[in-house]
């Protein structure tokens, strides 16, 4: 799983767990204190009427005081509203609110002789100061009695409880409602904090994605962000070692290579005045030592194109170097009587290239087209623009690479048939490694004409960023 993915779970999950709680937290602590607010509510508007009682039970007879305390605390409209409906819950002409049904007032005499009972509980018998719950009509009612001491009355004030909790609810949703509308921004937002905060990572892993065996270089930690600072350090005494232990890797086969040259050119001296007396038992000798000196020119090659040394391009003409080098395998061609065909669609091709090294790549394909042809057969190679570059494809006659060996056989030191050639499989690996150095690709392909034979198909770009600002050199061999 990526940093980024991490980081975004472990982030939205912290965030839905605490809007979570809080959510919960908020509902809880709201319903609480509405309940306390409800209650005291209830105990005032119980002793509002308490005042009233005592008010009423001091200027009228108690037949007249029914009367009184029903016109005067219980809604004046029809008995059939329903408090439920939809529409508008204030009633007309002011009378009052739909929600007055939710209130009801009961006052007893001190011989607990109803006086006012609008709500009817099963509990009336059981009179009790304090706050209490009552059932009637198969609501629960939360009720606070009192008894008067100046009068004896009992009265007592029900709330419903549906009410509290309609609005316990509408409080808590209005509480959490903007929490969870902002919810979804604020993952939003904590995701692209996340992705802005990591870019420093992507920064540093561009040079080492594009960091080649020839150009190894520390990382840049003066950008680094604080936390990975150590690891940057680390990787770059990595590379540190990496580069070195390459270096030393580069030399040492430079230096076997240069040092095997000047013993080869002494042995074959030795071994053509030998042959002078003796050519049948000395020419087979001769052979291996071309063969040796053959591989230590292609080591030294292979290890200077391998280090970039001395890569400077400039702009050269394809087809020109084209032309020079079937110029230059001319005399295999001619020793197994092969003719070597050029068709050039471009005419001038300038592209952006070492000169010396795409001539001994193009000089490498023709050979090796050469070695594996039969005699008296054909070579052809073909010119041909792109929309950025320039395609080559040299095609023979020979037996071909099978579709599963293809790749195999671009690598190095392997030779799928012993019994063809001297060389020691370096070739095409080499023209492969020129060709990626300069952006290219090299591929193995059939004969588009369906004959028996292999196309090296090669593709070179035109332009790159290193001749952007160099001037464009035409027929310049420079070998």
């Amino acid at each position: 799983m990526s940093l980024t993915r991490t980081l975004t779970l472990l982030v939205t999950s912290t965030v839905l767990l605490i809007a979570l709680i809080a959510a919960t937290w908020s509902y809880v602590e709201s319903n609480h204190e509405l309940e306390e607010l409800f209650d005291a509510e209830l105990a005032q508007s119980t002793r509002i009427v308490q005042g009233l009682v005592r008010h009423l039970a001091d200027t009228q007879s108690l037949e007249q005081l029914p009367q009184t305390l029903r016109k005067t605390l219980t809604l004046s409209v029809a008995e059939d509203i329903n408090p439920k409906a939809d529409g508008d819950e204030i009633l007309p002409d002011g009378a009052g609110h739909k929600y007055e049904k939710k209130l009801a007032f009961e006052v007893w005499t001190p011989d607990r002789v109803p006086l006012l009972s609008t709500l009817n509980a099963d509990d009336a018998e059981s009179l009790a100061p304090g706050y209490s719950w009552a059932d009637s009509q198969g609501y629960r009612w939360r009720v606070f009695t009192l008894k008067d001491a100046a009068t004896g009355f009992w009265i007592r004030t029900a709330q419903h409880e549906e009410i509290r909790e309609e609005l316990s609810q509408e409080l808590a949703l209005g509480n959490v409602l903007p929490l969870l509308v902002a919810l979804p921004l604020l993952l939003l937002a904590a995701s692209a904090a996340i992705q802005i905060g990591l870019r420093p990572l992507l920064r540093l892993e561009r040079p080492i994605r594009n960091m080649a065996p020839e150009r190894i270089h520390p990382l840049d930690d003066r950008q680094a962000p604080k936390e990975v600072a150590g690891l940057v350090q680390a990787v770059n005494s990595m590379l540190k070692r990496l580069n070195q232990a390459l270096e030393r890797e580069r030399r040492f086969s430079a230096d076997a290579a240069h040092e095997l040259r000047t013993p080869l050119a002494a042995l074959r001296l030795n071994l053509e005045k030998a042959c002078d007396d003796n050519p049948q038992q000395f020419n087979t000798l001769i052979q291996s030592v071309d063969r040796m000196t053959h591989l230590v020119e292609q080591m030294l090659l292979l290890n200077r194109v391998d280090s970039g040394a001395d890569f400077s391009p400039q702009y050269h003409n394809l087809s020109e170097i084209l032309e020079q080098s079937i110029a230059d395998v001319a005399p295999l061609a001619l020793k197994k009587h092969i003719e070597p065909v050029l068709q050039d669609d471009v005419g001038e091709a300038l592209m952006c290239c070492h000169n010396a090294l795409v001539t001994t790549l193009m000089r490498s394909l023709l050979a090796n087209a050469i070695q594996y042809s039969p005699q008296h057969t054909v070579v052809e190679t073909r010119l041909a623009p792109s929309a950025d570059g320039y395609h080559v494809t040299v095609c023979d006659q020979g037996p071909g690479i099978a579709t599963a060996d293809r790749e195999r056989a671009l690598s190095r030191f392997v030779r799928l048939d012993q019994r063809i050639g001297g060389g020691a499989g370096l070739g095409l690996a080499i023209a492969r490694r020129i060709a990626e150095l300069h952006g290219g690709q090299l591929t193995l392909n059939t004969r588009p004409d369906g004959q028996t034979g292999l196309c090296v198909s090669l593709w070179l770009p035109a332009r790159t960023a290193l001749c952007n600002n160099t001037a464009m050199v035409s027929g310049d061999s420079g070998r």
